[in-house]
């Protein structure tokens, strides 16, 4: 397993990082994504600092790390000695000064409510610049903001990169890596490397709002509550359909159950303020749905409804909205 990003053959020249390598990464935010980023990272030995807001979140999110580990110890996909070594790599803190010497930083808060988390975004990276070391990489994981955007509160916008990891982690094999206006060759290629570190195939691309992953599937999402409303089919015939006939891992709904329905709400808001394109309103059902709390999987209940994360029964039906 590859510790350094010197062992990709990294020019030396536009190495970031001290000495050449990556030993420590920083995360911004610790919610459910943050949380499955920290888990990988770890698990690629490589350690992790994560900066929350207060001690009691700290302590939340270890035991949450704790216990996806131990579903997966459960599903005999790690070792009780593989947990403890990833769990040994994982710091958490308050302090911005704990991320110090970190080779890269990876901001993923979560702003709830409606409205972009621009400026909150633009806040963490001010506070990690001032922090850090000049040569070290800060990345932003989101689906609907420019990384240029961003990167205009740095003094040195050129160590900008976008990452989009997409739900579930630790089984999807891509991420996107995203150039801004400003980043530079070397920024850009530590990032690439650093995805494959993580067994993961980079997926480049020049900024977009919504990058790729995020404008089709909300597009899919859209049309997918157009038939429902239509009265075409059930929420499980469009979803096997999608799965059993195109071989997409998690239908529509489930997707979107899964990701969580205000978080695919506020993609759409964005997208939508952005292009003006009808195909990115949010369709009222998902509204009606958010606007009652059914926010998904995490809830209990949106489309679909769960019991210990599992699927137990469509929530609604094709009737409820025609």
């Amino acid at each position: 397993m590859p510790e350094r990003l010197s062992d990709y053959s990294l020019q030396k020249k536009i190495v970031q990082g001290r000495n050449g390598g990556l030993h420590k990464v920083g995360v911004i935010g610790a919610g459910s994504m943050g949380q499955e980023i920290i888990r990988i990272i770890s698990g690629q030995g490589i350690e992790v600092v994560y900066i929350d807001m207060t001690e009691e979140l700290l302590v939340e999110i270890r035991k949450s790390i704790e216990k996806q580990l131990d579903e997966i110890i459960n599903k005999w996909g790690i070792t009780s000695s593989e947990k403890r070594a990833i769990m040994s790599r994982i710091k958490g803190s308050t302090d911005y000064n704990d991320i110090r010497d970190c080779d890269l930083i990876i901001e993923t808060i979560h702003r709830k409510g409606r409205g972009t988390s621009l400026q909150d975004r633009k806040e963490v990276f001010r506070k990690v610049e001032a922090i850090i070391d000049t040569r070290t990489v800060i990345a932003s994981n989101n689906a609907t903001l420019m990384i240029s955007d961003l990167a205009s509160a740095l003094r040195h916008p050129e160590r900008a990169v976008g990452f989009n990891f997409i739900t579930p982690v630790s089984k999807v094999g891509i991420v996107e890596v995203i150039r801004g206006l400003d980043t530079n060759d070397g920024s850009f290629d530590f990032a690439i490397r650093f995805i494959k570190m993580l067994d993961k195939r980079p997926i480049t691309l020049n900024e977009s709002l919504g990058n790729i992953s995020t404008r089709l599937i909300v597009t899919l999402i859209n049309e997918a509550c157009e038939i429902l409303m239509e009265g075409v089919a059930s929420i499980n015939c469009i979803d096997d359909t999608m799965k059993l006939g195109y071989g997409l891992q998690l239908g529509p709904f489930e997707l979107a159950d899964r990701v969580g329905l205000d978080k695919v709400q506020k993609w759409m808001d964005n997208l939508y303020f952005e292009y003006g394109e009808q195909k990115f309103k949010p369709s009222p059902i998902l509204k009606r749905l958010v606007r009652a709390n059914h926010l998904g999987r995490k809830a209990g209940k949106g489309f679909y409804k769960y019991e210990n994360g599992k699927i137990v029964s469509q929530a609604i039906t094709t009737t409820d909205y025609i």
